[in-house]
């Protein structure tokens, strides 16, 4: 709900899966209001580095580190670039990493943000960084790339009425708050029978085009693999499918499962060995409890891999 303060999905399973110890090193690279970053300097006697890049971070990061002096390092920046960001003498030593994808209840409440479908506030969107905004890709796309980027990123079927309306509205006036480009889209839209907002998945494809989301969580994947340490933990929470199938398909192309599908994780002859272990195929869910104290959770899925021995590049012997 509005103004409730952020609370983390399935933070028992995360930190279970984690599972910290003294001494261990760990990264939550995506830090929020830090509730992961918490619960695990709280589970044990551990080094955990935090990263962010939204701005609105630092302020939460500064109350972990005078709870956890001396052992809570945050570093601003995208958590895809988590390996140039880490110190060096960090690499292949983490036991444990956790990412929590996509945009937070905190950046929602916030109106200035321009996340929100519900609230008025400039098109924006940006998680943080000088990139374009939401509004940029509104009312300068060609209708055609618009409808694609609708239809990849927000899964809308009705992709080509929304960028066909959004295109004619903009002749007349270009978009420059939430609400109207929410009411445009819901003028293409038919409402769901599920009581869905018209407008969810043309913002939620805007807003992974303008951060870059999934190309984020491929490059922190890949970056994973280097990093942790033999017996180092992965776990990530996603909340829809495109980011779900990426976790899927890259924990079962490096547990030997399937082949890797995308460009930032190539998967060839040389580099087609385990390199993970997962317990379980399947994702983990919010308990009927949890969902219903925290309407966050309840598309939440958590998968979790174990990184190998096995040195990157090399073949493994079956």
């Amino acid at each position: 709900m509005p103004g409730l303060p952020h609370i983390p999905v399935l933070l028992p399973e995360v930190v279970g899966a984690i599972a910290p110890k003294d001494g261990g090193i760990y990264v939550d690279g995506t830090f929020g209001a830090g509730g992961y970053s918490r619960a695990i300097l709280a589970a044990a006697e551990c080094t955990l580095y935090a990263i962010d890049r939204d701005p609105s971070a630092r302020t939460a990061a500064e109350a972990v580190a005078s709870s956890f002096p001396g052992r809570f390092h945050f570093l601003p920046g995208r958590f895809g670039d988590m390996a140039d960001l880490l110190p060096p003498e960090v690499h292949g030593r983490i036991d444990g990493i956790a990412l929590d994808i996509g945009v937070s209840s905190m950046q929602l409440d916030q109106a200035e943000r321009g996340f929100s479908f519900q609230k008025d506030g400039p098109l924006d969107m940006r998680m943080g960084g000088d990139v374009p905004t939401a509004a940029d890709l509104v009312n300068t796309l060609p209708e055609a790339e618009l409808a694609d980027l609708i239809y990849t990123y927000g899964e809308e079927r009705a992709s080509r009425r929304v960028a066909a309306a959004i295109v004619a509205a903009r002749a007349e006036k270009p978009f420059a708050t939430t609400l109207e480009l929410a009411a445009c889209v819901r003028s293409a839209v038919r409402p769901s029978k599920d009581g869905i907002d018209p407008a969810t998945r043309t913002f939620q494809a805007l807003r992974i085009a303008v951060n870059d989301e999934l190309g984020e969580l491929e490059r922190a994947l890949a970056a994973a693999e280097a990093l942790l340490a033999p017996g180092g933990v992965l776990a990530v929470v996603s909340f829809h499918s495109l980011e779900d199938r990426i976790v899927k398909r890259f924990m079962d192309a490096k547990s030997g499962r399937a082949a890797a599908p995308s460009r930032h994780l190539p998967q060839t002859a040389e580099t087609a060995h385990a390199t993970f272990a997962q317990d379980r195929r399947r994702p983990l869910s919010a308990t009927e409890t949890e969902a219903r104290l925290n309407p966050r959770a309840r598309s939440a899925h958590l998968r979790v891999a174990v990184r190998g021995d096995a040195p990157r590049g090399r073949r493994t012997a079956r």
